[in-house]
């Protein structure tokens, strides 16, 4: 589903990702992990189309989409959440989802003139998907409340609702533990195994929770210093010696 091929990403001297390659089967959870400064923000915004790589090439779906905008991504169905939410916090839960699908009919001057009709029938069924939504996600109780007052982890299932509300393909999840509590990561985990086993979505994931990479993620992949250094399951990767060291600083001879 997706082809990374050395992709290098400068800024002003310093290189912070650094020839990075690998692929992304379609239906797999990939676990991106890898100490603070890996470069693994960094790749997922060029993956995401935030940043155009120095040099290197993405492909999704089998085409070059190296450069490519967000909202052009997003249209591809390539869409990431952030460590920090980003919620329209004036706005409520609901709307926040309803707020996502794209070419709304609504959306038009004139369709609001004169297909008033067609606009109040694709608005309820934009209702009916974000109530759904927030169903699966358990946040039902939620729906009417600011999105700004949600908790941690009630923001970051919201997050993972928002790429519900597209046709997503691929879904990025920065840091989807970061700032949740106990409870509610067991209930992210599970929506987003959920997810992948059964509706057929592919992630990839970067994270520093290790129960959850392994959890989730086949394979996972280890970046240091804005490469690869190994990938494969989890208990192999976590199990090399050059992840032991690039994560704390220590070999092996060390440790002992």
């Amino acid at each position: 589903m997706l082809e990374l091929n050395q992709l290098v990403m400068d800024f002003s001297g310093f290189r912070a990702v650094n020839g990075c390659s690998f692929n992304v089967e379609e239906g797999s959870i990939t676990g991106l992990i890898g100490p603070n400064g890996a470069g693994k923000t960094t790749l997922f915004n060029m993956i995401a189309g935030a940043l155009e790589p120095t040099s290197g090439t993405i492909k999704f779906l089998n085409e070059d989409v190296t450069g490519l905008s967000s909202d052009a991504l997003f249209h591809k169905g390539l869409v990431r959440t952030f460590q920090i939410p980003h919620e329209f916090h004036h706005l409520t839960t609901l709307e926040n989802l309803m707020m996502v699908p794209p070419h709304q009919v609504g959306e038009g001057l004139f369709a609001n003139w004169f297909r008033w009709g067609r606009v109040r029938e694709n608005e309820t069924e934009v209702e009916r998907k974000a109530y759904d939504t927030l169903d699966f996600l358990e946040l039902t109780h939620v729906a009417h409340q600011r999105a700004g007052n949600l908790s941690g982890g009630q923001k970051k299932l919201l997050e993972l609702g928002r790429t519900m509300m597209t046709d997503a393909k691929l879904v990025l999840l920065d840091e989807p533990a970061a700032g949740v509590n106990r409870t509610l990561l067991r209930k992210l985990e599970e929506k987003i195994q959920i997810l992948n086993t059964e509706r057929g979505y592919t992630f990839i994931l970067i994270e520093h929770d290790m129960e959850m990479i392994e959890k989730l993620c086949d394979p996972v992949v280890c970046m240091a210093e804005g490469a690869v250094l190994i990938e494969g399951d989890f208990q192999t990767v976590r199990s090399d010696t050059r992840v032991l060291e690039a994560y704390l600083g220590e070999t092996v001879g060390d440790a002992a």
